[in-house]
């Protein structure tokens, strides 16, 4: 597969989602099928590394923001990377913040890393 016929937007689309999916059980499915095993992901709070990792902090951030999740404002992608613009939305659909996220994928179109920017409130 080459990078033109990747659909970056739907990769990150597809990650975001794992975002807001209700429990480990269901993070995990999403994780399998969108991310790299030995993912990394990176923001001013923590950096984790693997689906394990990774899914215990979106829990976390679960039992913080109950329904919490990120929709994405803009986004743009080439040659095996893409940045997005985002709002954090509460479960009732309030926007807590926003941010910026950068993103590599792999030659398949799984994400391998991404990094997220906004300000840490604390």
């Amino acid at each position: 597969m080459t990078h033109t016929e990747i659909d970056y937007r739907s990769s990150w689309e597809r990650y975001a989602s794992i975002w807001k999916a209700e429990g480990a059980a269901a993070k995990q499915q999403g994780c399998a099928a969108i991310l790299d095993e030995r993912v990394v992901y990176t923001d001013p709070l923590t950096q984790r590394s693997g689906w394990q990792e990774l899914i215990a902090y979106m829990l976390e951030f679960h039992e913080q923001v109950p329904g919490g999740h990120f929709v994405t404002q803009e986004f743009r992608a080439h040659h095996g990377r893409s940045v997005a613009r985002w709002n954090m939305v509460a479960g009732d659909g309030t926007v807590l913040g926003d941010g910026i996220s950068y993103a590599e994928y792999t030659d398949d179109g799984k994400l391998r890393a991404m990094t997220g920017f906004f300000a840490a409130q604390g």
